[in-house]
């Protein structure tokens, strides 16, 4: 099965020693705040284990840090999850909640947001805390990465909406991944949780950015490999492997050979661009401290490419079999449970 589908990658990932402690916090932040509406809805949001995700790829955070990066994580996922294939008026609606949550990392931090429901409420509380102590610089980025990922999400949801989740070319797919992926943020927190920023320069680099991509592409299509039988139950067409069966005109098990193939190409890439780091801080001039904070800066891509692939192993969020209230929902083009779009 797919999500039982392994890497082999050259680097580990450690896990949070806050992890126990952190799930029951972020657990309880979950049922206040209404991100799960329902016993349902909450047994499945618990068994995909987004924590335990959060732990591997930010697994230097301090206690209370750790909890506020799974808080996040949970509204992002759950969000991600809106949309109902049989209702494609929703659409306009999850436009108006992603312009919220674009518009929030440019306001004042707990500025309360125009637009209510239980994501947009627990963003901007999240937000408060996620921003804390980090430059202007650091806020601008991350806004512009988490705002391009949740207008790639709205693009997705109009496919769906018109009838065209599985209209894209494997070019065309492959960059609108990139972007759906949400990588570049999430990259971005790992500055956060260990309170430190990659100089500017370095962060402008070629290389870096050209890493920062490739991290996205292998996140991103290693994600589409483990979760094909949960999108293939939901009717979702956006998925690097039913895009290859479409495109090439062959069987499911070839297409994922092919999604494979592609995944480790990326990855070698990466590994090879990694080793130029070095070269790199020469040629711009970094002192040994700013060194230092691009050493940080590479683990954090390391963290999310090897901590996503351990957690997407065992999540049930990806889980082959679902019953009862979770497998009518996928079945009907529902991600989630529970409707969070509403007050």
């Amino acid at each position: 099965m797919p999500q039982d589908v392994r890497f082999d990658l050259p680097f580990d990932t450690p896990v949070s020693r806050h992890l126990a402690p952190a799930r029951e916090r972020h657990l309880r932040w979950v049922r206040e705040r209404g991100l799960v509406r329902s016993r349902a809805g909450f047994e499945e949001y618990r068994s995909w284990d987004l924590a335990d995700a959060a732990a591997r790829t930010y697994p230097y955070a301090s206690a209370d840090d750790m909890v506020v990066l799974m808080n996040w994580f949970s509204l992002a996922f759950l969000f991600d999850d809106q949309f109902d294939a049989g209702r494609p008026d929703r659409a306009e609606r999850i436009a108006e909640v992603a312009r919220e949550l674009i518009a929030t990392p440019l306001r004042p931090a707990g500025t309360p947001p125009r637009v209510e429901c239980p994501i947009t409420l627990a963003w901007a509380e999240v937000w408060g805390h996620l921003s804390d102590g980090m430059s202007l610089t650091w806020r601008s980025r991350f806004a512009a990465s988490w705002g391009r990922f949740l207008v790639a999400h709205c693009e997705e949801v109009d496919l769906a909406a018109h009838g065209r989740a599985g209209s894209l070319s494997l070019d065309e797919y492959t960059a609108f991944r990139r972007r759906t992926v949400g990588i570049h943020h999430s990259i971005d927190a790992g500055e956060r949780s260990r309170g430190f920023e990659v100089p500017a320069a370095a962060m402008a680099h070629p290389l870096m950015e050209r890493m920062r991509d490739l991290a996205a592409d292998t996140i991103g299509f290693m994600n589409d490999i483990h979760s094909l039988e949960r999108e293939r139950r939901r009717g979702d067409g956006h998925n690097l492997i039913a895009v290859l069966r479409r495109e090439r005109d062959c069987s499911w098990p070839e297409a994922a050979d092919e999604a494979f193939r592609m995944t480790t190409a990326c990855l070698d890439e990466y590994v090879a661009l990694q080793a130029r780091v070095p070269a790199m801080c020469d040629e711009l001039g970094l002192d040994a401290g700013e060194r230092a904070r691009v050493g940080l800066g590479v683990e954090a891509i390391q963290h999310w490419i090897n901590g996503n692939y351990e957690w997407a192993l065992t999540t049930g969020r990806y889980a082959a079999v679902k019953d009862g209230a979770v497998a009518d929902a996928e079945l009907a083009g529902r991600g989630s449970v529970d409707d969070l779009l509403s007050v």
